[in-house]
């Protein structure tokens, strides 16, 4: 058996170890913190990206379709477009997606987007896991809004108003990302 010396010292860190372990970690916070914003920006730009790619894709799978069935002249506006998506999809004119509510009828202008119009229409093309978006308010993931025939869709979660817009007129996706 061994027998311990009470004169033996207790092991432990010393005060100048620690001090060293909390310096590399101080050096390695500082290197990493900026980093991982970084990575955070990168994400937020990823995320807007995709949600216009797949908006892009949406308008035109909308406008496919109604190519598909046989229309192809400015008295082919439609509404409740069939065999796209849940077949609520209103199209202008020229085949691009103005809504899901009641179908605009005649003497209406197709393509004067509202607020709501601009609602209809990203929830419609973007059905399955989409972002969230309202015509207020900055709770959900984007706000949508309507001028002329463009729809702004305005991305509330990163604070620097980085916005996607689609133009009923042309079909055409844009982004501007701050």
């Amino acid at each position: 058996m061994m027998q311990y010396d009470s004169k033996q010292k207790q092991k432990g860190f010393t005060l100048i170890e620690l001090v060293v372990v909390i310096a590399i970690l101080g050096i390695l916070a500082a290197f990493a913190l900026p980093r991982f914003a970084q990575l955070s920006e990168q994400a937020h730009r990823s995320s807007i990206n995709g949600t216009a790619g797949a908006l892009s894709a949406g308008v035109a799978l909308a406008k496919a379709q109604w190519v598909g069935n046989g229309a192809n002249t400015s008295e082919d506006a439609r509404s409740d477009l069939a065999g796209f998506g849940n077949e609520n999809v209103n199209v202008s004119e020229k085949g691009w997606p103005i809504s899901t509510g009641a179908y605009l009828g005649t003497g209406e202008d197709p393509v004067t987007m509202t607020d709501g119009r601009c609602e209809q229409v990203w929830l419609a093309l973007l059905q399955s896991n989409a972002p969230t978006v309202a015509t207020s308010g900055t709770a959900n993931d984007y706000t949508a809004g309507g001028a002329g025939s463009v729809c702004t869709y305005t991305y509330n979660l990163d604070g620097k108003d980085s916005t996607i817009t689609y133009d009923a007129d042309t079909g055409g996706i844009g982004k501007n990302i701050n």
